[in-house]
């Protein structure tokens, strides 16, 4: 190469460096007028220079113009699309050109190609190319062989990527940490603590550096790992790793994922620099481990250090709030959310929704829901689930069937919401086009799917086909137990309600809180009092749960649905328990339908005294002083009420006919029949007449 075109080659090499493009462009033009692009070097120099300053489609264009193309012109292209996942497709395609022209490929070839593959899904190709690789024998280095096993890795083919690594003549610390992030990221912990073993041991004994360290760790994020991740975390502390924070952050998240968040704050606050990372790990941590409170506090900590959050952190305070139903911290971190820009996040709108929908502000989840133009489906999820948590469940209909117009399928969360709302409202009709579409779909009867449906059907009171998917369920935690026991109670078959939960304990399934409550709400059903003693002694002789308020509300209610209401009188006054106004309330309703007035009025009273502000209380005493004749009485009760602002709520019912749900509420004279409901109620009445009903006062 003349002395002339040596110095164009080296000003290139200089732009190329800065990539100052603007000041390269007329250079390029003055190399065309001169014929210097005919020089391979300059060539190859122009389309490194176009590449490494982003101008993809200029360095095609002079890759185009090369007549004789050598290696370097093909590599120079290959290496720059395999970085930039958007050109990936066309790395093959090079690769092919370059074979036709039979210009001979070597090691960076190869790994441009093993780079690119994963990023098409090409697995094919990439294994053709593993093929003409190991021919080149010389080409199979520890880099061609690093970058292979990166793509068998990234494509989920593990025991491929396994296979590679072993026959590997040479390895280096990349290759160790490429084998262990794959496992790790296959949620394989074992095996890459295997390999981590592995190298540390072999003959290369290549030392732990930061990357193999934070590789492994990463694949130890599972409870029952975490024993095996501490001595990592001690050679990472004996090597002096833990200075690097990509370390810092592997090891607090590795704790925090397993719930031993004593050492994941030790080792946040060994950590000397946090960046947000740090701080969004910690944080997501206590929120995952019901700890949301101190999430809150580390946030605001985090505020002013002045660290910037990430989404990801925003993502975890906000799970915080869901938790803890923190309305008020939760619009703070939305307004600092906006300041910062990243409101309209997807991933961001969909945790927001879900924190409003957790905390009761419905009307603020729509508004969020309805900012996004493009929703996905976690963001569809996260609406339905948080109209039927509020009860707001033919809107949760109504908007899954907006859902499927818009053609998205809705996943085993969305269906799962949708069979809640179904059971609530008790339209079993469309329960079973929901479990039609399991069905069609391809759900299993696995947790949430199997749970919410058996659920439906046993809250519309279609026992059999409830316990038809309780039976066909593959697994079965607590909460199906639970489910089922409360199914059969609630509709009169205490029995075997009874004979379910023994069933559960002789196949080793641990009973909660949960289970004994519908337990002793089928012994009540039942008139069962020494049963229901029993079971109430069981919960802490036997596996030490402490009664709760619902606890002893059923144990109250058992005793009154059988009569003995001084006996539940003198187990409310015994009770260890701050029980509030829930038992009084029990025993009130118990002594009006037994006409134990003296009782009830005593019941009654203790209510009031107690400040109760629901007006069914108010609306039984004043019944019970009424039957005793009491007048002077049920007008004190009655001016309590209007004092304490206490108003009775209109009742509502709802039935489902011809696919329709048709919903009354006392006083409500919107339903588009009321007329002819009205000459019916009219035509009932003269019946009850004719027949001589009476009501009795006590009713009124």
């Amino acid at each position: 190469m003349s002395r002339y075109r040596s110095s164009l080659f080296s000003t290139l090499q200089h732009y190329t460096r800065l990539k100052h493009l603007q000041a390269a462009k007329p250079l390029h033009a003055h190399i065309i007028t001169t014929d210097s692009s005919s020089c391979l070097y300059i060539a190859n120099a122009l389309i490194n220079l176009y590449v490494k300053s982003g101008d993809f489609l200029t360095a095609r264009l002079v890759f185009e113009t090369i007549p004789h193309r050598d290696v370097v012109s093909f590599n120079t292209l290959i290496n720059a699309y395999s970085h930039h996942h958007q050109h990936s497709s066309l790395v093959l395609e090079l690769f092919r050109r370059m074979l036709r022209d039979n210009t001979l490929s070597d090691t960076h070839s190869f790994a441009g190609v093993f780079n690119a593959a994963p990023y098409v899904n090409d697995i094919l190709g990439g294994r053709q190319v593993h093929g003409l690789a190991a021919k080149a024998v010389s080409c199979f280095g520890v880099f061609v062989g690093s970058s292979l096993v990166n793509m068998y890795c990234k494509m989920g083919f593990v025991r491929d990527a396994r296979k590679v690594f072993d026959e590997m003549r040479e390895r280096n610390s990349v290759t160790w940490a490429t084998m262990i992030s794959g496992y790790a990221m296959h949620q394989l912990g074992g095996d890459a603590l295997e390999v981590f073993v592995l190298m540390r041991r072999s003959e290369e004994r290549e030392e732990e550096n930061e990357f193999v360290v934070t590789a492994v760790l990463s694949g130890l994020m599972i409870p029952e790992l975490v024993d095996r991740g501490k001595p990592v975390h001690c050679v990472a502390v004996k090597n002096g790793l833990t200075s690097f924070v990509s370390v810092g952050n592997a090891l607090v998240t590795m704790y925090s994922k397993c719930g031993s968040l004593d050492d994941a704050l030790r080792t946040f606050e060994m950590c000397g620099d946090k960046n947000s990372i740090t701080w969004s790990a910690m944080i997501s941590g206590f929120a995952q481990s019901g700890d949301s409170q101190k999430g809150l506090d580390l946030f605001s900590d985090m505020h002013f250090s002045g660290v910037m959050p990430t989404e990801f952190a925003f993502g975890g305070v906000i799970s915080a709030c869901s938790d803890i139903g923190a309305l008020e911290q939760g619009q703070q971190v939305h307004g600092y959310m906006i300041k910062l820009g990243y409101e309209f996040q997807i991933y961001i709108m969909s945790a927001l929704v879900d924190m409003y929908g957790k905390c009761g502000s419905i009307s603020n989840a729509r508004k969020g829901f309805d900012c996004v133009k493009e929703p996905d489906i976690v963001l569809w999820s996260s609406m339905i689930g948080g109209y039927v948590e509020n009860g707001v469940n033919e809107a949760a209909l109504s908007l899954c069937c907006k859902m499927l117009r818009e053609g998205f399928l809705p996943n085993e969360l969305t269906t799962a919401s949708i069979l809640k709302a179904c059971s609530s409202l008790c339209t079993c009709e469309q329960g079973k086009q929901v479990h039609a579409c399991t069905i069609k779909y391809g759900f299993g009867l696995e947790f949430p799917i199997g749970n919410a449906l058996f659920t439906m059907y046993a809250k519309c009171g279609n026992l059999e086909d409830g316990k038809l998917v309780f039976r066909r369920m593959p697994m079965r935690d607590v909460v199906s137990w639970n489910a089922m026991i409360s199914g059969l109670s609630q509709n009169g078959q205490g029995n075997e309600a009874l004979e379910l939960f023994e069933e559960m304990r002789l196949g080793g399934n641990e009973p909660d809180s949960v289970t004994f409550v519908n337990v002793l709400s089928a012994c009540s059903h039942m008139g069962s009092v020494e049963r229901g003693w029993i079971y109430f002694q069981m919960m802490s002789n036997e596996f030490g749960i402490a009664p709760r308020v619902e606890h002893y509300a059923c144990m109250v209610d058992v005793l009154s649905r059988a009569g003995k209401l001084y006996e539940a009188k003198d187990f409310i006054e015994s009770a260890t328990i701050d029980h509030g106004i829930c038992l009084w309330r029990i025993l009130l309703s118990a002594c009006r339908n037994y006409r134990n007035y003296e009782l009830g009025a005593y019941a009654g009273e203790k209510l009031m005294e107690l400040g109760s502000l629901e007006s069914q209380a108010y609306v039984l005493l004043s019944s019970i002083y009424t039957s005793m004749g009491r007048r002077e009485d049920v007008e004190r009760v009655r001016k309590m009420m209007n004092l304490r602002g206490v108003s009775k709520k209109p009742g509502c019912s709802w039935i489902e006919l011809k696919s329709q749900v048709h919903v009354f509420v006392a006083g409500d004279v919107m339903h588009p029949r009321i007329e002819n409901i009205g000459v019916e109620i009219r035509k009932l009445i003269k019946h009850m007449k004719d027949e001589g009903y009476q009501p009795s006062s006590a009713t009124l």
